[in-house]
């Protein structure tokens, strides 16, 4: 057997991280058993899907580097397919027409509430078998009334459900679009998907499917659900309450293989291993090894991941994510170092790169203004100190780290200072602020004439 797995987005919200993990998840599992992943968009709820949302999902998948190897298919595409299995099953008394309105099913609803039954349509319609009129209609899906749905759920074990707690569920509306859980039956048995790994939010969807795959004569695929993500709150990450998308995650700062990692790590464990390559992903996954129990994201989880793949990245692959930051903060970075310079001093002290390009900001815009705990150190007295400075760096005609290192030395020890107290006030006179990399790294990466213009600004500060 061939593994072909999907994912199934519905382009009714972004693509936020319960969804990019599903993704990941099927894409994982798709590649370790040498199958195919499958990207298949749900868009047929007309009111609340637009090509915006279908584009952030693209964009997403994309940022992520979950290629796919077929798709994506549009289900509004197949209408007709979806309108072909829903006449067959009419024609094979497997469906038929329901014609009761809004207004009683509403009354049915609340009257099995009013005695705590579990609201479920009463069948009224099937049993009537009501003839065709003009009346607007909706079809139903005629759902076994005896017996049970038993699967293997690959993360939960063994789930059955009975057929008489399942109601006939609508397959079709009265606008003649099809339903979710029709249209998903229909995509995964023409597309020959034999794993459904999907949130355990769907596990309800599940005898449903089945029951309506059975009439088909279809196939059964094998079904894994995996557990939901919890915010920090305890509640449920939703596409519509409180989760964003994951594009955000790209302009908050983070790398794809650092969220990568982290959302493998949702609900998944390969011993005590916490940093995974892609490769190591592909090679140690399989999907019997979710667990079953809600997962808290944690930033703090995630900042680190981050901040260990910044530092651990080549320089050049970080770089055009450091770009993105630069060009959201309207940086020009043509006279300035270049970006694998400034990921290279800086990953040790930044967790996002957001934080980095702020926190660069000096190297590609010139400084004005000193913050307001960095002017403490510009006084009088520091007038002298910053000269000399200035001296010696002129005088280099090696503009090295090294050398400037050993300017700095020369000027703390023939002023009788220590190596510290002389940095930072050079710090402060390059950069505006108390928080850099090592003094000489960053005068360096700053260039002789940026920083002897910034010397002689901070003196006449100094002098005021």
């Amino acid at each position: 057997m061939t593994v072909r797995t999907r994912f199934a987005p519905s382009p009714t919200g972004f693509l936020h991280l319960g969804g990019a993990r599903t993704a990941l998840f099927c894409w994982l599992y798709a590649r370790r058993f040498s199958g195919q992943f499958i990207l298949r968009i749900e868009d047929t709820d007309l009111e609340r899907s637009n090509s915006e949302l279908v584009q952030a999902i693209l964009d997403g998948m994309e940022w992520l580097e979950l290629d796919w190897d077929e798709g994506p298919f549009y289900q509004m595409e197949r209408i007709d397919r979806y309108r072909e299995i829903i006449a067959q099953l009419l024609a094979e008394g497997n469906a038929y027409k329901c014609y009761c309105s809004k207004e009683r099913l509403i009354d049915l609803r609340e009257k099995q509430m009013a005695v705590k039954e579990k609201p479920r349509y009463d069948g009224l319609c099937r049993m009537q078998d009501p003839k065709d009129s003009d009346q607007p209609y909706v079809i139903r899906f005629k759902n076994p009334q005896e017996g049970s749905v038993t699967f293997d759920d690959q993360v939960h074990g063994t789930i059955t459900f009975q057929n008489s707690e399942l109601d006939d569920l609508i397959i079709a509306r009265s606008d003649g679009t099809p339903t979710y859980n029709l249209t998903v039956v229909v995509d995964d048995m023409d597309m020959n998907i034999t794993h459904v790994i999907r949130g355990a939010d769907h596990i309800n969807n599940t005898p449903r499917q089945i029951n309506l795959l059975k009439a088909l004569g279809a196939e059964l695929p094998i079904y894994a659900h995996v557990p939901m993500i919890l915010g920090p709150d305890g509640k449920k990450l939703s596409k519509r309450r409180n989760a964003v998308s994951i594009m955000q995650y790209h302009d908050f700062g983070y790398l794809p293989d650092a969220l990568l990692n982290y959302l493998v790590r949702l609900g998944w464990s390969h011993g005590d291993q916490e940093i995974f390559s892609r490769e190591e992903m592909i090679k140690c996954f399989d999907i019997k090894d979710v667990n079953k129990a809600p997962t808290i994201f944690d930033f703090d989880k995630l900042n680190w991941l981050n901040q260990h793949y910044m530092k651990t990245e080549d320089p050049e692959k970080v770089a055009p994510y450091l770009q993105h930051q630069m060009d959201l903060l309207g940086i020009d970075i043509s006279s300035g170092p270049m970006l694998t310079e400034i990921v290279k001093v800086q990953a040790e002290r930044c967790h996002t790169l957001k934080e980095m390009a702020e926190k660069s900001i000096y190297f590609y815009r010139d400084v004005t203004v000193y913050e307001e705990k960095a002017q403490k150190h510009l006084k009088l007295e520091a007038a002298v100190i910053l000269e000399a400075v200035k001296e010696g760096v002129a005088n280099l005609t090696d503009w090295t780290a090294e050398s400037i290192h050993q300017v700095v030395i020369a000027v703390a020890e023939k002023l009788e200072l220590k190596l510290g107290k002389v940095a930072q006030l050079v710090r402060v006179a390059v950069t505006g602020g108390t928080v850099s990399p090592p003094i000489d790294v960053t005068l360096e990466l700053l260039g002789r004439e940026c920083v002897l213009e910034r010397l002689q600004r901070a003196i006449a500060f100094c002098e005021e």
